[in-house]
């Protein structure tokens, strides 16, 4: 195990990212004023993003405030330390007085750390697919055994909330991004209550621009309007849901089409197609088309469905979409290629396809 306590002394790096862990934390007690970061690169191109310290203290101080974080808990440092989820939780740690635990990403850290179901962990950061292959390796027991987990990076669709139903720990769903340090909202996924919607923290103001995406004043960014491209609606001042991504509408011969809302009913219709079965990864896309202009599909992780499945699922898809928003056509890919940050690289993905 590899445990950075900030009142011992740090231990010996035996790895490139123990190093890097303890670079950040070397810097960062030594009073570094700003810190140059990277975008995950699963909407764009990856661009580095410079962050003061007195932003990521901010973020810090509301997360430590919304989940109770108190000097001397334990947490587990498992995602990508080279993003802001993974530099947050060491500011966090730094900052709050909490002892940390790091390892190196992967889907199953339990799994793939020996010793570490052993440990007795407070509170971590996990991705969906993270939390998802952890629940199916059933590793409950270190889950339920935290005092809250906070899901991020990428959206926890119907499925995968209904997993998440099984654990009797605090699970939150949160938004945010590197250009809001971290979260500025969460919503809870299990127990009671469970949200539909995404609460702001303490001081987040919000608001719509014009094309009705969601727009974040808060001291994280420097009290400083951030524009997203993500699609919202704002119940009250404080509470909202997001729709899709702006730039994830296509085109199809004139009919325009939220890519999210067709993998919502793709979900849908899994779950009555194959109720027992573990979900697989896919994402919906728009594909150029000589007709259309663009044509969508659905790309799905792992092996073809049954021919009798497949079509039944098409047909419910049916219930749940327009006649324009069906997918014309499902690929199959062995593997999805992920970012650093084990989000799906969907452009990759699809060039892999060679279609």
């Amino acid at each position: 195990m590899f445990v950075i306590d900030p009142y011992q002394p740090f231990p010996v790096a035996q790895t490139a990212y123990q190093q890097q862990a303890l670079d950040f934390c070397t810097q960062w007690l030594a009073g570094q004023s700003s810190f140059v970061l990277h975008t995950s690169g699963s909407t764009g191109t990856p661009k580095p993003i410079t962050l003061t310290r007195k932003q990521m203290q901010a973020s810090t101080w509301l997360t430590g405030k919304t989940f109770d974080l108190k000097a001397g808990q334990h947490v587990l440092v498992c995602v990508n330390i080279g993003y802001i989820a993974g530099v947050m939780m060491l500011v966090r740690g730094l900052s709050l007085g909490l002892k940390m635990t790091l390892v190196e990403p992967s889907a199953n850290p339990f799994k793939d750390n020996e010793g570490l179901a052993e440990q007795a962990f407070d509170f971590t950061a996990l991705v969906p697919l993270q939390i998802q292959k952890i629940i199916e390796d059933g590793n409950y027991a270190q889950l339920n055994a935290m005092r809250a987990i906070i899901v991020g990076g990428a959206a926890v669709n119907q499925a995968l909330q209904e997993q998440i139903q099984t654990l009797t720990v605090p699970v939150f769903s949160t938004y945010g991004m590197t250009e809001t340090v971290s979260h500025i909202a969460i919503r809870r996924l299990n127990g009671k209550p469970t949200n539909e919607y995404f609460t702001a923290l303490a001081g987040v103001q919000l608001a719509l621009d014009d094309r009705g995406c969601l727009q974040i004043c808060c001291a994280a960014s420097n009290h400083e309007w951030i524009t997203t491209n993500d699609l919202a609606i704002l119940h009250n001042a404080q509470h909202f849901s997001i729709l899709g991504r702006y730039d994830n509408i296509i085109n199809s011969g004139g009919v325009k089409i939220q890519l999210e809302k067709a993998e919502q009913a793709y979900v849908k219709a899994w779950l009555e197609v194959c109720p027992s079965d573990v979900m697989p990864r896919f994402f919906a896309y728009g594909l150029p088309d000589e007709r259309l202009g663009q044509r969508l599909v659905l790309v799905q992780e792992g092996k073809p469905l049954a021919s009798t499945q497949a079509e039944k699922l098409l047909t419910i898809l049916a219930n749940f979409l327009q006649k324009y928003e069906i997918p014309k056509q499902v690929y199959y890919i062995s593997s999805f290629a992920c970012t650093a940050t084990e989000k799906i690289d969907k452009i990759s993905t699809i060039k892999s396809l060679h279609l």
